[in-house]
């Protein structure tokens, strides 16, 4: 497996956030990378919910209106 490729950036962090990062030791690029993973993946979420959203109005509406398709087989 490939290694990534690491770039360095500059970053405006809050002071204090970062005093106190750097007094408990906090591996900040590893912070910073898993920070960034859960921002794109709600950022991705929220697209993907953006760009489907008639599609499940749609289905939403049909299940109001009829039901649950193949309703009638499920064991209760």
């Amino acid at each position: 497996m490939n290694k990534p490729i690491r770039k360095p950036i500059n970053l405006s962090i809050d002071s204090k956030l970062l005093d106190e990062a750097k007094t408990m030791d906090v591996n900040l690029s590893r912070a910073a990378k898993s920070g960034l993973k859960i921002a794109v993946a709600a950022a991705k979420t929220k697209l993907w919910a953006a760009d489907n959203f008639f599609s499940l109005e749609s289905s939403n509406e049909y299940v109001e209106k009829h039901g649950l398709p193949q309703n009638n087989y499920r064991q209760l």
